[in-house]
């Protein structure tokens, strides 16, 4: 259950629920949903005419994957079109439909630590695992080497798995090695699920694997991104998937049955989020707000003895609890101040008790403005 394991917790200690006023949510992963510094305003209302009341398309509105679909080619060149393009409610369901239809004979490669609810899926899904090193030995930071997986189990096939940048860690994989890692899973035989939901927060600059995709009709890859971080907008559960068309035609047939389309009224706000001039001032100035909130609560965990492995993406950090202390126990402590952190454990994908992450925490600084830094350092000081 990941996030809402400690969510509830929380309540059953304070009656409150995480993201109430007055509480401090730095277990959580939502961004704020109000202007950035520099960024453009989010829009108050959008018009409804009696035809938007209809049923939505299967894969999404045409004028919302027209929107995906520049978006991506303009900064990545990825030379896909709105057929290319499938519209989900939220990041999440689009990506338990990928790895719902894989055939059989496909194990998924994943990093021992990452984004909770995959080890969820997997396991409900039943899915054949490969793990790959990503722990305090090799600083979180997987080397390409370490892609280089067999299929297990009676598997033939390989799909890594992997949010980019990482949640939990931060860590970005960008440029030549985002390209390297690209193509070793373009192979025959092999495919990948890109989760880019944290694609605005890369520093210097967003990212995408769809920049290092000549021909996306050639591979397996998937690419899943979603209005929750970047466009600041996670109550309208708008995410999408980019991938060759055939695989889209199962999305298409998929949401015929199981989901009935997405929002329509979601869909035409986010599409609005998408204008041209807009999308490239939020790109812009979510990464540099962001950038400059890590390496403000960077300084001021450090202070305080956390050892980081924070990388340079999302709006996480990844750190050890310092004085012997374990992330349940440090929660116990933050409750009785209203706040809260994500326990490492919850981000291994193997849940071992009494793992190696068990010291570890996952500190959110994505809801926080920049006038609470004080108050929360407070608080972390205290717990210490």
């Amino acid at each position: 259950m990941g996030v809402y394991e400690t969510l509830f917790k929380f309540v059953d200690a304070t009656s409150m629920y995480m993201g109430d006023p007055g509480t401090h949510p730095w277990a959580q992963g939502y961004p704020l949903t109000t202007q950035l510094p520099g960024g453009p305003p989010l829009p108050d209302q959008i018009d409804l005419l009696a035809t938007d009341l209809k049923y939505p398309k299967a894969t999404g509105e045409i004028e919302l994957r027209e929107a995906i679909a520049s978006y991506y080619n303009k900064n990545y060149s990825a030379g896909i079109t709105p057929d290319h393009v499938a519209v989900f409610a939220g990041g999440r369901p689009g990506i338990l439909a990928t790895l719902a239809f894989l055939e059989s004979d496909v194990c998924i490669a994943v990093e021992e630590t990452e984004y909770t609810p995959y080890y969820d899926m997997l396991k409900i899904l039943n899915r054949k695992v490969q793990l790959l090193p990503s722990n305090e030995e090799n600083q979180f930071r997987p080397e390409l080497a370490d892609y280089d997986v067999a299929p297990v189990d009676s598997t033939s096939r390989v799909l890594l798995l992997k949010s980019n940048p990482c949640n939990p860690t931060g860590v970005a994989v960008t440029g030549d090695d985002l390209k390297n890692l690209v193509n070793a899973f373009s192979e025959p035989g092999r495919g990948a699920l890109f989760d880019e939901a944290y694609e605005f927060y890369c520093d210097p600059e967003p990212e995408s694997a769809l920049r290092y995709i000549d021909d996306i009709d050639q591979t397996d890859i998937f690419v899943i991104g979603a209005a929750t971080k970047g466009l600041q907008v996670p109550g309208m559960r708008v995410g999408w998937a980019v991938a060759a068309k055939k695989h889209i035609e199962i999305f298409r047939n998929y949401s015929s049955f199981g989901m009935g389309g997405v929002s329509r009224a979601s869909q035409l706000y986010v599409t609005k989020l998408f204008e041209p001039v807009r999308v490239q001032q939020a790109r812009s100035a979510v990464s540099r707000f962001f950038s400059s909130q890590r390496a403000r609560y960077e300084k001021g965990l450090k202070e305080l003895g956390f050892e980081l492995f924070t990388g340079n993406g999302g709006f996480y950090h990844w750190g050890k609890l310092p004085n012997g202390l374990t992330a349940d126990a440090f929660n116990e402590r933050l409750f009785m101040h209203q706040a809260g952190i994500l326990p490492g454990r919850l981000c291994d994908m193997s849940r071992r008790h009494r793992g190696p992450l068990e010291r570890f925490m996952r500190f959110s600084f994505g809801p926080l403005g920049p006038d609470s830094y004080d108050g929360d350092i407070a608080i972390l000081s205290a717990c210490i």
